[in-house]
């Protein structure tokens, strides 16, 4: 049912049906890191001078083009991609807070339990055992193109671009790596039964005001959120705050792997490009020649 017009902010664009809308294309970019720099301390947001210094700065950091006293190095070949494959981001985030971490308020994610050093400990060593696999069930779900960045999508290096797509009744966001999408009711439906475990979870949404509140549970033991077990709880909130921009918050917890929940906000940037496939897909093959070096390489040794 379409609320009253009288109802409805002046600000927030809203879809035909009411709801606010968020569609559209957006990037998560940013050179603000997920934990807060030593250099800036206790110091929890930037002054207007002081984010147009750090970000000059970082993109020049991260600029892989800049070859000055590595040539000819280690260092220098790793470097790989040229930048024009890069999307560091360029700005930090509107709020210009130093992290993307606001709570714990040091803007450090909270340690580890016992159970999380283990699991972590679990997970790189199959990390390990992925760039030498005796058959394909050793490689990752990244490697095998199933999922490659978990929930909640944290800004990386590149393929930082979602779209959002609405319906009455449903929200769907689409992530550009690996193609996966999320499909999330705002019919108060009640989570899946514990038994049933997702890639991206179980989601339910529901508005509070001109916000989307993403509800995630259900999730499985095999994607790795920074050593976040099957038990994830995920909390998002989107904010349409402006024609180009939504701001973004989240909150994790999982007592199995964090001794506190903790919380982190950025922002999306509205893209005024299209969405384009990102190629990669189960049983690509990459895997194959993947296992084909390891096998050659048992061979061969050196």
């Amino acid at each position: 049912m379409l609320l009253p017009a009288a109802a409805l902010s002046q600000t927030t664009p809203r879809t035909p049906w009411g709801d606010p809308d968020l569609q559209g294309v957006w990037n998560n970019g940013t050179v603000t890191p997920l934990e807060r720099p030593a250099q800036f301390a206790n110091k929890e947001f930037l002054t207007e001078a002081e984010a147009a210094a750090y970000e000059k700065d970082m993109v020049t950091r991260q600029n892989v083009d800049a070859r000055e006293g590595s040539v000819g190095t280690d260092a220098d070949v790793s470097k790989a991609y040229n930048e024009v494959w890069w999307e560091h981001g360029s700005k930090v985030v509107a709020s210009r807070r130093t992290s993307i971490v606001y709570d714990p308020p040091n803007g450090k994610v909270p340690a580890l339990t016992a159970e999380g050093q283990a699991r972590v400990k679990r997970l790189a060593a199959a990390r390990a055992k992925a760039d030498n696999p005796d058959t394909w069930t050793d490689m990752t779900v990244r490697d095998r193109c199933i999922i490659y960045r978990p929930l909640p999508n944290l800004p990386t290096n590149n393929n930082n671009n979602f779209q959002i797509v609405q319906g009455p009744g449903y929200v769907a966001i689409l992530q550009e790596e690996i193609h996966e999408t999320r499909i999330i009711p705002l019919d108060n439906s009640p989570h899946l039964p514990s038994t049933v475990r997702l890639w991206l979870g179980d989601a339910r949404g529901h508005w509070d005001g001109d916000t989307l509140v993403v509800d995630t549970t259900n999730f499985t033991d095999q994607t790795d959120f920074r050593g976040a077990g099957a038990n994830l709880h995920l909390v998002e909130r989107y904010t349409r705050v402006g024609a180009d921009r939504i701001d973004f918050e989240f909150t994790v917890e999982d007592a199995a792997t964090w001794t506190r929940p903790w919380s982190g906000a950025y922002t999306f940037w509205q893209n005024a490009g299209l969405l384009y496939e990102y190629a990669c897909h189960e049983g690509n093959y990459a895997l194959k020649h993947i296992l084909e070096i390891a096998r050659d390489a048992e061979k061969n040794p050196r």
